[in-house]
């Protein structure tokens, strides 16, 4: 029975709240039913019972309520009026305020629905004119109870209307300020998701671009000299066994930043960086690339400068993470793209500059420059794009154009901060 009971006012309450005409009008009758059982149980009822006159008014002000939510401030207006109207009919008789129930509820109406400003001038005024005009032409004396109760009861009104006004407003802003705030989470899981996202496909780009072309020329020569050289062919094999097997393994490292924290099976080694310069020259080298490396540094104690790729790294010194990489993987594309397209013969020259807040990387080739894929060839070309992004992500540069004064070849140049966005 008691879950039953608690169903059927959850849907009463629902129906008001989608009828609220209906709604008014009921608390109309609620509140003429009171002023009428007021009047009735008044301690004068007996020797001076209402007339219809007042019954008339108090139906009247009562009505006033039905349309209370559409214009507050005209049903305030009129109710005050019949107030008094029934009071002053009253005059000769004993104090009949019940009436005034209606202006109570019509004054909490204006407060809860009005500036708070506005509201409390209104309420101020009502209240004040309307007590005083009873205390002055309604039934004697003046400081009767009934007064009083009025006084009392029409000042409540007002200050609930207003404590409901600023509760409801209390609500909207905290519901608009966690609507604002999802919105804001949202955009930002969106922008975070972009950004992985890119740093990943950069990731994979860098990895199979340099790999898979060290792989495709190996197999192209394993493939032309299978049957008149077969040493020669099984060494091309060779090399392509181990740029696969470090394809893979930079695969699986990338792959495994994916992972969530504490898994056991993440990887935990570094990423690459210019400490393994070397063993990147050496797998050019190993397909026919001759890359010379020259390092120098002008930061004050430095290790000066040295040509050979082997001390590069401790010319350079210590560098920020974000710079090491970025560093390493711009190194890696430049000379892929020296691999892939600046022709057979051709060698390239990397020139490292450690300055006191920056990083210089030059690569030069000596080759044809950037041609034209063969016809039938997927396109691509995220490779210079990836560089530029790596370079502007650490708030650095990088260029990439034709050699200056008409020398054949191709020029990368990136210029990393070291102490920027990293």
């Amino acid at each position: 029975m008691p879950s039953l009971a608690t169903a059927g006012a959850a849907r009463l309450r629902h129906w008001l709240r989608a009828h609220p005409t209906a709604a008014d009008t009921l608390l109309a009758a609620v509140v003429f039913a009171s002023v009428l059982l007021g009047t009735l149980l008044g301690p004068h009822t007996a020797r001076h019972p209402p007339g219809p006159c007042f019954v008339l008014l108090s139906v009247a002000a009562c009505g006033c309520l039905a349309v209370r939510r559409k214009n507050p401030r005209a049903v305030l207006a009129a109710t005050s009026a019949l107030t008094l109207i029934a009071t002053v009919a009253g005059r000769d008789g004993p104090p009949r305020t019940q009436i005034a129930t209606a202006v109570a509820v019509a004054l909490y109406t204006v407060a809860a629905r009005t500036e708070r400003t506005t509201a409390w001038r209104i309420v101020v005024v009502t209240v004040v004119g309307l007590t005083g005009t009873v205390m002055l032409i309604g039934p004697p004396p003046w400081s009767s109870q009934e007064n009083l109760g009025l006084l009392a009861w029409t000042g409540m009104a007002g200050a609930a209307g207003d404590a409901v006004r600023s509760r409801r407003a209390f609500i909207a802003a905290i519901e608009e300020r966690a609507v604002r705030a999802e919105l804001t989470r949202e955009e930002e899981a969106r922008r975070r998701v972009a950004e992985e996202r890119l740093r990943i496909a950069r990731e994979l780009h860098d990895v199979v671009a340099h790999h898979i072309a060290l792989v495709n020329v190996q197999a192209g020569v394993a493939s032309h000299v299978m049957d008149s050289c077969p040493d020669q062919a099984k060494q091309a094999l060779a090399h392509v066994r181990q740029a696969s097997r470090s394809a893979l393994e930079e695969l699986r490292a990338t792959v495994g930043l994916l992972r969530q924290y504490g898994d056991p099976a993440a990887p935990t080694e570094p990423a690459p960086g210019l400490g393994v310069l070397d063993q990147l020259v050496d797998g050019f080298a190993r397909v026919g690339l001759q890359v010379e490396v020259a390092a120098a540094s002008t930061v004050p104690g430095g290790a000066g400068s040295t040509a050979s790729v082997a001390g590069a790294a401790a010319v350079i010194g210590p560098l920020p993470g974000a710079v090491d990489l970025t560093a390493y993987r711009v190194l890696q594309e430049a000379l892929t793209n020296v691999h892939k397209h600046a022709g057979p013969g051709a060698r390239a020259e990397v020139a490292l500059l450690r300055e006191e807040y920056s990083l210089s990387l030059t690569v030069l080739d000596n080759g044809g420059g950037l041609t034209p894929d063969p016809p039938g060839t997927p396109g691509g070309g995220h490779g210079l794009i990836g560089m530029r992004e790596r370079a502007a992500a650490l708030g650095g540069t990088c260029e990439a154009a034709p050699r200056e004064h008409g020398a054949p070849g191709f020029r990368v140049r990136a210029t990393l901060p070291l102490q920027g966005r990293s």
